[in-house]
């Protein structure tokens, strides 16, 4: 059987206030030609088909005629939420939806319920697992600690044992949106850190054929059978180095893979500078990103005039502008954006009580901590369900 695994649409997202509707329109339109042309039998989404819960109109508009052009094309579409989206939006109307050969998988206690499509030599589940908020499912998987790894544990636990009951040889295919330990992250993936744990290791998904994973945006692998499709377009400039790819993965009758990266459509390329803004202007180097969108780094040590007119009289795609002085050994105190870049919400907390009280927060306060973000992290998952 032949796969197509993509994952993270973000539909409604723009990239530095450029509308990128267009571009995710001509992405649709390749996946559909590339299911068409290269006779997939079942194209697999990991989550995250809006960039969020109360996506935009013309965002509902596009995935509409997504939909129904999958449908149109008769090849058979498993789709899961991810922690952008809405489940409880993104999964209305699925079992009518379903009729037409797109099956939305959004509710958690349907983990272990496949989709069953069939090959000439038997039997693939596609089992859904959309993105699981630790907290918000902890009490349907019965798990005494709400944390990642326990509840796709669970879930996974579910898969298996239905996939037991079935006929020898049935195959089996995965599909879940979670971070994944040996995954590179960007810039652009929302924080799912719960008690100070975002990773869940490769090995909760043994078992299954092929896991098909959402949430992070570059294509990667993570296992021969654990794969990451990522992001068809890119959303930060931290993506500058990323091929933006889907995966097509033939599933044997043994089991066996054999997977290929197909290139997709990407409005410009990314380029992130860094320099004096003289030297950037007179680079003969830089001509090639004359049409990419550009970030520029400054380390100009006083900030010069006007930078950003004339960095898009010769990068006329400019988009971010950064500043970052270069500094003499004498010269003291870093700035507050340095201090904090890399640190996660818990660890900048962490430093403000060291720095409020002369000492960093102890282990029983760590937890205090790492609650109250998670707390917070769980009730802006419930609200936005809820709208």
């Amino acid at each position: 059987m032949r796969l197509l695994h993509t994952s993270d649409w973000h539909l409604g997202r723009a990239f530095h206030r450029v509308n990128l509707l267009d571009a995710q329109s001509r992405f649709i339109g390749h996946l559909v030609t590339t299911a068409r042309e290269r006779d997939v039998d079942a194209v697999v989404v990991s989550g995250d088909v809006y960039d969020r819960a109360v996506p935009p109109l013309a965002a509902v508009q596009l995935f509409d005629d997504a939909l129904h052009r999958l449908a149109d094309l008769g090849v058979p579409t498993v789709m899961i939420s991810g922690n952008h989206d809405s489940a409880r939006r993104l999964g209305v109307g699925a079992g009518l939806i379903g009729r037409a050969g797109v099956h939305l998988r959004t509710d958690p206690a349907g983990c272990g319920t496949p989709v069953v499509l069939a090959d000439a030599h038997g039997d693939v589940a596609f089992y859904g697992l959309p993105y699981l908020e630790p907290a918000l499912v902890k009490d349907e998987f019965a798990v005494e600690k709400a944390g990642h790894e326990s509840v796709l544990a669970a879930a996974m636990d579910r898969v298996r044992a239905d996939l037991a009951g079935r006929a020898p040889g049935t195959r089996s295919v995965v599909l879940a949106h979670a971070f994944v330990t040996g995954g590179e992250a960007s810039d652009s993936e929302r924080d799912i850190t719960v008690g100070g744990v975002a990773s869940v290791p490769a090995g909760v998904f043994d078992g299954a054929d092929y896991t098909a994973l959402g949430h992070l945006h570059g294509s990667q692998t993570i296992t021969e059978r654990v794969r990451y499709a990522g992001s068809p377009l890119p959303y930060s400039f931290s993506e500058a180095d990323h091929r933006k790819t889907m995966w097509l993965v033939d599933l044997g009758p043994d089991g066996s893979l054999a997977a290929e990266r197909i290139d997709c459509p990407v409005p410009r390329p990314l380029a992130r500078l860094r320099g004096h803004l003289e030297d950037l202007l007179a680079d003969p180097v830089l001509e090639r990103h004359t049409d990419a969108w550009v970030e520029a780094t400054l380390t100009d040590p006083v900030r010069p005039a006007d930078p950003m007119a004339r960095l898009a009289e010769r990068f006329p795609h400019t988009l971010s502008l950064v500043f970052d002085p270069e500094r003499s050994p004498q010269a003291s105190g870093v700035s507050y954006a340095r201090r904090i870049a890399g640190r996660s919400e818990e660890q900048i907390a962490e430093d403000f009580v060291a720095h409020v009280r002369g000492v960093g927060p102890d282990v029983r306060e760590q937890t205090v901590l790492q609650d109250a973000f998670d707390a917070v992290r769980a009730d802006e998952t419930v609200r936005e369900t809820a709208r």
